[in-house]
């Protein structure tokens, strides 16, 4: 008995008898010959497969890759533990490929790249044309650097440098890389709200600001386990230390050395994990409610003093140029009948008065004129 086999262009023909490949029928009508129908219904089976799925899967793929019915029909990928492959086809990436067994049509015109994934690193011409694809994430870890972060690579606890600007792919699964970042710009630590008692015990807040700068990643990264937090904790010691050995007075009236001091205890320190100080000044001083309204008549007091202080002042200044104009008069009669004069033109300013004056002394008729008209 002969059964026909018909195939199409884009399919193959898989025959099988008692589950053994028996023989492979490209494109058109196949005649396969055998006995009695319901016999060798029981022992013929004919799979036809598709060739417009490139890649070519089945339940017996690896004895059938390693077939030489099929070897002129597949390109077999076998990837070990450490090797990766990415498929191309029409210029896109089909598949990206973890160790394994893998097969795909000669005739589908895909391409295959293979990579050892014990250089860890993935470089690619088309490197993001491959992260792009759904398979890469399941295959591949990125990390971005950008130009004011530096970004310190460990592979399995052991510190491998400091990775370029830009797009950084490693293979997974092969060893525990891991990347840690490093700020590189200048930043603020804002120590706030620090109770300190001062030396004439008065309790205080005290906000700090403090501007620094990672200038050794590595360090930063490998000495401590947060940089930032570690100055943070510095910078409250130098604080409470600097405020602590001085009275209110001195807080207030020289805030700047206080920063000054905290600066130099926190400079020698934040150097040993890669840190430089940039400035260091006090934001704050928060007094309690009692302490404020103490303070405000403080100054109230200090004012009203110095008022005081003036206004005697200018008393005596006042008094001491009258005594100084009365000893110049006194020396110069002319100069007091001028006056005398001054201050009768002052008394008759917006008076209409006429004047007639005899022979004599005219001064003397002046008075005498001015004590009879008060009489």
């Amino acid at each position: 008995m002969v059964f026909p086999i018909r195939v199409r262009t884009h399919e193959r023909a898989l025959v099988f008898v008692h589950n053994e490949l028996r023989a492979v029928f490209g494109p058109g009508v196949h005649r396969w010959a055998g006995s009695l129908f319901y016999k060798v219904r029981r022992v013929l089976q004919v799979e036809i497969v598709s060739t417009l799925e490139p890649e070519f899967e089945h339940p017996e793929l690896e004895a059938l890759a390693k077939h030489p019915m099929l070897e002129d029909e597949l390109e077999v990928v076998n990837l070990g533990a450490t090797q990766r492959a990415v498929v191309w086809k029409d210029g896109r990436v089909l598949r990206v490929l973890g160790q394994g067994l893998y097969a795909f049509w000669k005739s589908a015109g895909v391409r295959v790249e293979t990579f050892d994934a014990e250089t860890l690193t993935f470089q690619h011409a088309k490197a993001s044309t491959v992260l792009a694809h759904a398979d890469a994430k399941a295959l591949l870890d990125t990390v971005t650097c950008e130009p004011h972060v530096a970004v310190l690579w460990y592979v399995d606890g052991e510190l491998r440098g400091r990775l370029a600007t830009g797009r950084h792919a490693f293979w997974k699964n092969v060893a525990s890389v891991r990347a840690v970042p490093a700020d590189l710009r200048e930043q603020v630590a804002d120590v706030a709200g620090q109770e300190i008692m001062t030396s004439d015990k008065v309790s205080l807040r005290v906000n700090l600001l403090v501007t620094y700068q990672i200038t050794d990643p590595v360090k930063a990264v490998t000495v401590v386990t947060d940089a930032s937090q570690a100055l943070y904790r510095e910078s409250q010691l130098a604080l409470r230390a600097a405020v602590g050995t001085r009275s209110l007075d001195q807080l207030l009236s020289d805030k700047e050395a206080v920063g000054s001091m905290v600066r130099e205890a926190i400079t020698s320190r934040a150097s040993e994990f890669g840190i430089t100080v940039r400035s260091v000044g006090l934001k704050d001083i928060v007094l309690p409610g009692d302490m404020k309204a103490i303070l405000n008549q403080v100054i109230e007091a200090e004012k009203r003093a110095q008022a005081e202080s003036i206004k005697r002042r200018e008393e005596t200044a006042a008094a001491r140029s009258q005594a100084n104009t009365a000893k110049l008069l006194a020396e110069n009669p002319a100069l007091a009948r001028l006056k005398e004069l001054e201050a009768l033109q002052e008394i008759l300013k917006g008076t209409t008065a006429t004047f007639v004056l005899g022979p004599g002394d005219v001064y003397q008729q002046v008075r005498s004129l001015v004590a009879g008209s008060s009489v």
